[in-house]
């Protein structure tokens, strides 16, 4: 295994200085909400300082090779180690998540849900944080396993206590989806482990020992990683508690659910079910492309027969997925850094939909489509910036959607290692079909809340009292994008230019290290 361990303290400290924060506040009076923000904004901001000196530090010549490399003794018993390390696929990853959890903190300094107590909220954020990087950075299967676990209490809570009417059925659904993933996960690393002769859970041993399992037994394994990851991802027809949970969550719960932890079930299937192994990744592959494609067909239809914007959202996530899933299946170097590209791209404008989404809920008090018209009209910087990430989400050339999308289906011309060539083409059309599904239903979107005159219910003065979707009725503020929201979007929206002019930027990082995965996954298939 190639490593470097230049600076082994730089991921640890990255990964855990979040909980310096959760410590701080658990000693700090809950009325004192304006000093936990600030510890939130504060923490995240010294996380992400960390995380750009891990960029200046990291040698992308050499981004094929783990960096920052630490290999310690944890659970000697179960033969598990304290290993982690960073490469081109995962520092986008890794970078972004800092990233995103700053950013989120400085949008809740002005948009706390309407539960109340911030003190709770900023620590299961900071909490969430740690999982985050953790996934992106653990080169051991039990390493993996415990930060990928981390993220499902933080994100359960911050559903059910601060989300919307249906909070709780959708917590629990997100909960119990993930769990039964998690539990056929956790059975196929023990499968991998002991197949591999029970020597040691480092993620460079499996690799190395996963590709001498039989066919048959690495194509049952791997149907168990599938599933946990699949769920995670999410893949059609394991996708439903997507919707619900998007639609419940608060702002910041929806940003960071689309932004990161979809990407931990992709970044699963790359990092670790298919090099771990190969010919299992080889059997399932044609079924992951045909399940990514009706993904994507599905997600586009179910987008464009929502009532409600943010449920909309959630859908076209399905439909993006797809593109990433079934670039990774054609386990091609092409089609795998289009899907690296892909995670990125998506957290980037999902995200941003996401941070729009609930600014307008939080000036009108609903995500109805219907009751939303002349958002240009009342609010025209929010509607433009609306536009703008729809263009993106569609996939328009010189933003960053393009080449997560466009590389996907080429990808999938050529497929690698004898898989089915008719099989892909024919998958590639039908891809190529969801794109103009999805310039139909996020300009339809956009067509019916941005154009048109404001709905009479929002533009009496002085401010009107407008019923929510809960029959409650609210006081009704119009008001244009605020500083703080700037602030918070303006990264978004500078990324997703610059990815999309220069998407070198991206894949000069990514591609050495995909390439060296594909000749590890060659190698094992005969």
């Amino acid at each position: 295994m190639n490593t470097i361990t230049n600076d082994t303290w730089i991921l640890s400290v990255g990964t855990f200085l979040p909980l310096v924060g959760v410590l701080l506040m658990l000693f700090i009076p809950g009325s004192e909400e304006r000093t936990h923000k600030q510890i939130g904004i504060v923490t995240s901001a010294a996380t992400l300082a960390v995380g750009i000196l891990t960029l200046l530090r990291f040698d992308f010549d050499q981004s094929d090779k783990l960096q920052f490399f630490v290999d310690s003794e944890w659970i000697s018993v179960i033969s598990s180690n304290y290993t982690i390390g960073l490469d081109g696929i995962s520092l986008p990853l890794y970078f972004l998540s800092m990233a995103v959890t700053f950013l989120v903190m400085i949008y809740t300094w002005d948009n706390m849900p309407d539960a109340g107590n911030p003190k709770p909220f900023i620590m299961l954020m900071l909490i969430l944080q740690v999982g985050m990087a953790g996934s992106f950075i653990a080169q051991d299967l039990i390493l993996f396993f415990v930060f990928f676990e981390v993220v499902l209490l933080p994100m359960y809570f911050m559903i059910g206590v601060w989300g919307g009417e249906q909070r709780q059925y959708a917590s629990l659904k997100f909960f119990l989806y993930t769990m039964f993933g998690s539990a056929l996960m956790l059975v196929a690393f023990l499968a991998l482990f002991f197949q591999t002769g029970a020597a040691s859970f480092s993620f460079a041993h499996l690799a190395e020992a996963g590709a001498l399992v039989d066919r048959d037994v690495q194509i049952w394994i791997f149907a168990g990683m599938f599933i946990g990851f699949a769920v995670k991802v999410p893949m059609f027809p394991f996708h439903t508690w997507l919707p619900d949970a998007h639609t419940q969550a608060p702002t910041q719960g929806s940003v960071i659910l689309a932004a990161i932890l979809l990407k931990l079930g992709t970044y699963g299937f790359v990092r670790i079910a298919i090099p771990m192994l190969p010919q299992g990744a080889k059997a399932w592959a044609p079924v992951i492309g045909i399940l990514a494609v009706i993904g994507i067909i599905y997600g586009a239809l179910g987008c464009l027969a929502q009532t409600d914007m943010k449920r909309l959202i959630a859908f076209s996530s399905v439909a993006h997925m797809g593109f990433v899933m079934l670039g990774i299946s054609t386990l091609t170097e092409f089609g795998i850094n289009a899907a690296l590209f892909g995670m990125v791209a998506h957290g980037l404008i999902t995200g941003m939909l996401f941070f729009v989404a609930g600014s307008v809920k939080h000036r009108y008090h609903t995500l109805e489509i219907k009751r939303l018209s002349g958002l240009l009209i009342q609010m025209p910087r929010l509607g433009w910036i609306l536009g703008f990430s729809a263009m993106a989400s569609l996939g328009l050339p010189g933003l960053a959607g393009f080449w997560g999308e466009f590389p996907a289906i080429l990808s999938a011309y050529n497929p690698n290692f004898g898989l089915s060539v008719g099989l892909y083409r024919t998958l590639m059309v039908i891809a190529a079909l969801g794109t103009v599904l999805a310039a139909a239903y996020l300009l339809w979107l956009y067509q019916r809340t941005a154009f048109g005159r404001p709905n009479p219910e929002f533009t009496a003065t002085p401010h009107p009292v407008g019923a929510g979707v809960d029959g409650e009725h609210h006081d009704v503020h119009i008001h244009d994008v605020t500083p703080i929201e700037w602030v918070a979007w303006t990264p978004f929206l500078v990324a997703i230019v610059l990815f999309g002019v220069y998407p070198q930027l991206m894949f000069d990082v990514m591609d050495p290290a995909v390439t060296a995965l594909v000749e590890q996954v060659g190698a094992g298939i005969p």
